[in-house]
Parts: C-alpha cells; structure tokens; sequence
C-alpha cells in the first residue's frame, strides 16, 4: 500500500464521521471525487468515505441514517444547511463480480482491504484514498501523477473497466470535459473499440452523463470529444447529421456548417452559465437543417425553409428517447420551434411582439433572446447584442409591461356604479380616468377606501365639471405611459 503524506481542509462534519468510524475501531478513509478534487484544489460537490465496516456496524454508529440498496451505501445525516455536507455516503470496502449485463455488478461482496475496493474503480484519478486524521494519501495507481498531468485513464485494463460497466464510456467523455483532461491513447482506443456497448446503458443514466457534460465550462469540447470516440451516433446520431453540411449562400450569415454553428451556439450558452434547457436549445436549435436542405439556385446557395419545425419534432424526439423530464423537453421544444421569431425591426409591430410572448410564454421570452444570442455568435458575429436585437428586447419589454390604464385602480366599474348608482355611460369613463390622475400623482392613494371617498364627490359633479377632470385624467395617463416606454428605450440604448 502506498502511502504519501498530505494536509487537505476538510469540513468538520466529515471529520467528525471519520472519527466516529475510526475510535469505533474501523479503518475510514475519504476516496474518489473528493479526494481528487481536492488534490486539484477544488471544492468537492460530495462526500464519499469507505471503511471496512459493515452496514449495521456504520449504522449503529450514527444516530440518522439510511439503508435502502444492493451496494452497502449508508446514507448518514449531517444538521447543516451545506448541501454537500446533508448527507455523506459511508460505503464498505466492496469486491465485485462479473457485470453480464455492461451495467451492474452481478454480486457484490463486502471486504476487510482498502486495496480490493480501490482496483474496482474506473479511473486512477478516482481511485485515491485519502485519511484526514493521518494525514494519508493511498494512491496505488498514480492517480495523482494523472491529476498532476491532467491525464485520464483507467484503473487497470481499459477494456475490462469499460466492459464491465457501460456508462464508463460516457463517464470518460464527461470527466475529462469536466476537469479538462485529457484521455490517455489506450483509454481512447478500448472507448471507441467498446462504444456499442452503451446500448446496453438505460437512458436515464445517459441522459444524467450528457447533462452533466452539457453544464461543464468547455461543453462544446465534450461533445466533439464524444463525435471522435464514436459516442455520438450511439446517442444522438441526428446531431453529427449536421457534420459536413454547408449552410453558406451569397449574402448570407453563416461561415461554418451545421455542426460547428451549434456547436459554437452550445459554448457560448456555457460561457454565460445559461440553464440547462436553453444548453439543449443551443446545441439542437439547428438540428432540422440537414433534413430541410435544398439548393436555390435565385439566392446562390442553400435555404432551409421549416427547419425550425422540423427541429422541433426532432428534439421532442430526442429529449423523449433520453427520459428527459416533460418541464425540460416543453421548454427546449419551444426554443427550438420558435428560435426564428427575428424580423424587420422597422416593420415589427407590437401586435407581432406580443405573438411571440404568448407563443412561447413570458417565463421563457427572455431565455428565447437568450437562445438568440448563442445562435448569433455562433455564426461568427462579433456582437452578441447587436441594436436591431436590443430594440427587439426593448419591444418585449413593452409588450409584457402592466400598461397605464384604469384597470390600475382598486376600484373598477362595477364597483363604481354599484357604489354611486350610477348607470353605464361616459360619467363613469370621467370618474375612472379623475381617479386615474390622483392614483399617478400619489400612488398611495389606490385604496379601496380613498377612492371610495374620492368616487363619490366626483359623482356629485355636473358633466362639464366632470369631463373636464376625466380629460385631464386621460392627458395624465397618456403622459405617464410616454414617460414609461421611452425609459424603457433609453434602458436598451435603442431611442425612439
């Protein structure tokens, strides 16, 4: 067993499950993610700890914890409000047989050495155990010579890892995407020898891989990475479809073909740390392309007519064969359905704005603009935000704001006439609009009880008297809603 000495922070919780274990009278040690993020001076997303203790033996150490798989994971629970730190995974040092079906160990036996747990694992870099208390460092596959190095490769025989366990393969792409490793030639060579075998890998646990590498810093990189280990095409072959097809035409705005605008549009969702939703959107807004093609010979290239439709389908298609939830599909589906809402800004009528809001719902205009911006910079245009774009923002805006209008008031005409018996007609219009002018003048006056008050003067007065109010109420209100929406330019830099 090789052991190095280390010093590492450890959060105090941790420790204090390490000690419990330990004092009991049991080997515990930190080991995988955590141990080689901290090497990389990085803050560990989880807590994992192995020992050589037994389910009930760790349970009956603890005062909260649970016990509810095949592996001897014990869930212990941490009073904290540090999500890392609610619940640590105490897991036995375990021994594991064949895995016939590419995804879960046939057996699995529990056992007294640190070493049969650490050969089981999948990669050298998460194959280190680390001892707080000691000061230890178990490191049998010069993990941390591959972390050193950024370098990613298997514990023992690739082939073997990646046979045994599938998802390894898709794991692989998305650690290295993750740290910014690099894989090792013979790691590389077993992925693409073995990538058929993800077909065995349910598409739930896909689907988390893919996600996870969709929300790395370099997401662009890791999907490339998995369209040269030949992990694409057993995932989501209607993307690498796009590879090769030109989108070029005289006057046109794109320079790259299908495949690298998307994925120009993807990375640049993960350079503003967009949500995954509007990730997915980037990546497969352009998806419909290649289906829709056709050479026009008038505009002197290619045109794409429907493939945002087309697209659409397409995704839907895609997100359903992943198991992606029905929150996450609706919304990229409409993303992507709807990425072309771009016109002639000097043409564009609010009409036509609101349209779009209510196609795609205001909780997701702005991450429609969003999408557009990825879509923008993936053409190669320097400007992420360009006026006709902003001017767009600045019309949603308007579209979307409460407008200044009697609908305003605590009072409305049904409570008006019930209160001053007054019939239908243009004395009630005055009254609202006299009332109208006091709300924008003191806004702390839209109360039921002022206008109450205030309504029934007003009732009192004769026609001229109160047409002349309500007059001044409507010139106040138009006023007000001027003010509001060249605010609402001037914020986006846009004028009149």
């Amino acid at each position: 067993m090789m052991f190095m000495q280390q010093s590492y922070n450890i959060p105090k919780e941790i420790l204090a499950i390490l000690s419990t274990i330990q004092e009991a009278g049991y080997e515990a040690y930190l080991v995988g993610g955590c141990v080689r993020d901290l090497i990389r001076g990085a803050h560990p997303k989880d807590w994992d700890i192995t020992t050589n203790a037994i389910p009930e033996e760790i349970q009956g150490l603890f005062e909260e914890t649970f016990y509810e798989n095949d592996f001897g994971t014990v869930g212990v629970v941490n009073e904290t409000d540090e999500p890392t730190l609610k619940v640590v995974e105490v897991t036995p040092y375990r021994l594991e047989g064949s895995y016939s079906d590419k995804r879960r160990p046939d057996e699995v036996r529990f056992s007294k050495n640190l070493e049969d747990d650490l050969k089981r694992r999948d990669f050298t870099v998460n194959a280190i155990a680390y001892d707080p208390h000691k000061g230890h460092v178990v490191d049998l596959y010069n993990g941390q010579e591959d972390i050193k190095d950024k370098r990613l490769r298997t514990v023992g025989e690739a082939s073997e890892r990646f046979t045994e366990d599938a998802l390894r393969i898709m794991r692989a792409i998305r650690l290295s995407t993750e740290l910014g490793f690099t894989i090792t030639p013979d790691t590389q060579k077993a992925i693409v020898e073995h990538a058929h075998l993800l077909s065995h890998v349910s598409s739930e646990r896909v689907r988390d891989e893919f996600s996870r590498l969709l929300m790395a810093e370099c997401a662009s990189d890791g999907i490339q990475t998995a369209h040269d280990a030949g992990i694409l095409s057993h995932i989501i072959p209607e993307l690498e479809e796009g590879i090769g097809t030109d989108q070029t035409k005289k006057g046109g705005a794109h320079i790259y073909d299908v495949w690298e605008h998307n994925l120009r549009a993807l990375q640049h969702a993960a350079d503003k740390h967009l949500a995954l939703h509007i990730r997915l959107a980037a990546l497969f807004h352009d998806v419909g392309k290649p289906a829709t093609r056709r050479y026009s010979k008038e505009k002197e290239g290619y045109t794409f007519y429907g493939h945002e439709v087309v697209g659409a389908r397409m995704t839907k298609a895609i997100l359903k064969r992943l198991k992606y939830s029905k929150d996450i599909t609706d919304k990229t589906v409409t993303l992507v359905r709807y990425h072309l809402f771009f016109s002639d800004i000097e043409k564009i009528t609010l009409s036509a704005v609101r349209r779009i809001v209510r196609n795609v719902g205001p909780e997701l205009v702005w991450d429609l603009m969003e999408l557009r911006t990825c879509d923008r910079i993936g053409m190669g245009r320097p400007k992420e935000r360009p006026y006709r774009l902003r001017k767009y923002e600045s019309m949603i805006e308007e579209a979307m704001r409460a407008p200044v209008s009697v609908g305003m008031l605590k009072l409305d005409g049904a409570g008006l006439m019930k209160l001053t018996k007054e019939k239908p007609g243009p004395r009630i219009g005055w009254i609202l609009h006299a009332l109208l002018e006091d709300v924008l003048d003191d806004p702390e006056k839209n109360t039921e009880e002022y206008l109450t008050a205030r309504a029934k003067e007003f009732a009192d007065m004769d026609d001229s008297t109160l047409q002349a109010l309500g007059e001044q109420g409507k010139d106040k209100r138009d006023e007000e809603e001027e003010k509001e929406l060249n605010d609402i330019r001037k914020r986006y830099g846009v004028g009149e």
